[in-house]
């Protein structure tokens, strides 16, 4: 029924909307203003609560006004504006359909989609979601889920409006755009202690490409792209040094090597050419293997995307460098060895380091139980 019979002006000329009631609700009935053959004639286009919006009643002015001048009837453009209402799951599943040749991981988001957001907007109208429902959304999964999975979450919310727009199942503005997304504590902290590497070493020993590049990693704390591109004529016996190759940084640096590493690398290379590589094994191989023996060794009941605590093949760089903080290596060192441009990417490790303020503080609580 109606509340008002006011009408009430819009930011578009000719758009106006008049306050009405919908299931007890208050709603917004909007109507347009044209002339036709010198009459002023009014239009109902549509209710908020239907999905209809300002800039789409604006559209089907401008419409019905183009229509009149060739000399078509305002209803019948009404009729043919009319939409069939689209909700949030329908968009999703189209979009889910579109990818099942060529994302193998669909399934899985498509199943998680299902019963982790499905609930909250699958059933809504595509033009009835905004902002604030977006951010409810945010709001509750945060009370149980990682910022992380959160912001995934969010991000999909986008992605199917972006992907519903290009598909001209909707027209208006991006709901979760502009959403601030969780801040997330994703770095990668997780070192091998002393007795871990000891294991690592003596599980991969069997095998000796992944021997080798394991024992390369700790010795340089080069990426692995780095380990792989060596050759024989990068290394130097004499003076156990490497030059390693750093993609990210566009650069070459030097690395180091021990007795034990100098004397395998000495017969690794005696029957290589020089731009033979030292690491043989085809590098997808060698990844899901070493990824194979760190999630046997140290990733058992860890969730896959636990950054922070997962041990993987980047792990040997941050064992390198944690390790040498902690015996008493100077930053700035430590900094070079890794070929970081930034002293700031290092400043990570300080906090290991012997002179970090530890033994002050144990000596210092000492002093209150004396």
């Amino acid at each position: 029924m109606s509340k008002s019979k006011q009408r009430i002006k819009t930011k578009y000329t000719g758009v106006f909307y008049r306050e009405s009631i919908t299931n007890g609700k208050t709603d917004k009935t909007f109507y347009v203003v044209y002339r036709d053959q010198g009459k002023v004639k009014e239009y109902k286009v549509g209710k908020f609560s239907e999905g209809m919006r300002v800039e789409r009643a604006n559209a089907i002015r401008i419409s019905i006004i183009n229509s009149v001048r060739l000399g078509s009837d305002a209803p019948d453009i009404l009729g043919r504006s009319k939409k069939k209402v689209v909700t949030f799951d329908e968009v999703a599943m189209q979009y889910f359909k579109t990818k099942e040749l060529h994302n193998k991981t669909n399934a899985q988001a498509k199943s998680k989609y299902k019963s982790q957001l499905k609930p909250y907007i699958g059933h809504k109208d595509l033009n009835n979601i905004t902002k604030k429902d977006v951010l409810h959304i945010q709001a509750e999964m945060a009370k149980t889920k990682a910022p992380k999975t959160v912001n995934q979450y969010i991000q999909f919310i986008r992605t199917i409006f972006y992907y519903a727009m290009e598909e001209e199942l909707y027209s208006g503005k991006n709901p979760a755009k502009g959403v601030k997304e969780q801040k997330v504590d994703n770095r990668r902290e997780r070192f091998l202690t002393v007795d871990e590497v000891k294991l690592l070493l003596k599980t991969v020993k069997k095998d000796h490409q992944l021997y080798l590049f394991t024992l390369l990693s700790l010795s340089t704390g080069s990426r692995s792209g780095g380990i792989l591109s060596i050759t024989k004529k990068d290394v130097e016996i004499s003076n156990s040094v490497l030059q390693i190759k750093d993609s990210k940084n566009n650069s070459t640096y030097a690395g180091f090597f021990n007795g034990e590493l100098q004397q395998i690398l000495a017969n690794e290379i005696k029957d290589l050419k020089k731009n033979d590589s030292i690491i043989t094994l085809p590098p997808r191989t060698l990844r899901r293997k070493m990824k194979k023996v760190l999630d046997r060794l140290f990733n058992e009941g860890l969730e896959k995307d636990d950054r922070k605590n997962r041990v993987v093949i980047h792990t040997l760089r941050h064992t390198f460098a944690s390790q040498l903080a902690i015996n008493g290596t100077p930053i700035y060192t430590i900094q070079k060895l890794l070929n970081h441009k930034d002293i700031k990417q290092t400043q990570r490790y300080a906090k290991l380091a012997p002179d970090s303020g530890m033994d002050m503080v144990r000596s210092m609580m000492k002093n209150y139980f004396e």
